[in-house]
């Protein structure tokens, strides 16, 4: 179903089953499946290819050449019926590729709002990128990688599978992460390792002097205090009944499978 508003250019090739929005516009030689989903306002650009189960929200700018819900590259990939799910007014520039998930993990990968994908970003299978993220030219997300909201993974860095990138935290360019990154830190090299906090991330996005204070003090406490993980996830939860921002740093070492940077 294409609403009646929606500007199709007449190379588009868009499969009968494909629903398209209101003031959605299409540009010449994009392909879309039937199956997916595009919601209003969004603009499809010249040469896009949008398959499967794929739902995009609203005001979202695709641009040419960008590769939406393709099968992803995972060789126990039968061709299963799995997903891509994208929010709101995200940014996927050229060249972009976001697959659909594995029946091995959650089915879907799943881009949220008000993100920025740069220039041939990897968004692999199962992967989870949050809120307000900023993932650079030709960065590579590894498949079921977690990207949280506000964290940035600049350009030409690779995020080895199953890694985590914590909220706020800011991966250099270049850069090689094979364990997760907590929130707030910055991270860089190959094998990326910790250079302290996003210190000008966490005063744009509005931290209090006194906050900012104490997840310094929860940083010291996991990279320079010389404690155990066991021994310091106890001092950081009392620290979070005071200071809730700290609860990021305890979410994150009590879930880690590969551990953290070092």
């Amino acid at each position: 179903m294409i609403h009646e508003t929606a500007q199709i250019h007449p190379s588009a090739v868009i499969e009968e089953g494909a629903v398209i929005g209101a003031n959605v516009t299409v540009g010449p030689f994009t392909y879309i499946t039937s199956g997916v989903k595009i919601g209003d306002n969004t603009e499809v650009m010249s040469h896009v290819v949008i398959k499967g189960n794929t739902v995009i929200g609203k005001e979202n700018r695709i641009f040419p050449h960008a590769v939406i819900g393709e099968e992803n590259q995972d060789k126990k990939y039968g061709g299963e019926d799995t997903t891509v799910v994208i929010g709101d007014r995200n940014v996927i520039r050229e060249a972009v590729q976001i697959h659909r998930g594995t029946v091995q993990d959650k089915a879907t990968t799943v881009v949220g709002n008000d993100n920025l994908l740069c220039v041939n970003a990897h968004i692999a299978h199962d992967c989870v990128v949050g809120n307000n993220t900023h993932i650079g030219n030709n960065a590579i997300l590894g498949g079921h990688v977690t990207v949280e909201d506000n964290a940035g993974v600049m350009a030409l860095s690779a995020i080895h599978p199953f890694c985590t990138v914590g909220a706020y935290a800011y991966v250099g360019g270049c850069s090689a992460v094979v364990q997760d990154v907590p929130a707030y830190v910055l991270a860089q090299g190959n094998h990326a390792t910790p250079f302290g906090l996003n210190l000008v991330g966490l005063k744009r996005n509005g931290f209090e002097k006194a906050e900012i204070r104490a997840i310094q003090q929860a940083y010291k406490e996991i990279y320079r205090s010389g404690k155990t993980q066991a021994e310091v996830l106890p001092v950081l939860k009392e620290m979070a009944q005071e200071w809730p921002a700290v609860e990021r740093f305890v979410a994150i070492l009590e879930k880690t499978e590969r551990g953290i940077i070092r």
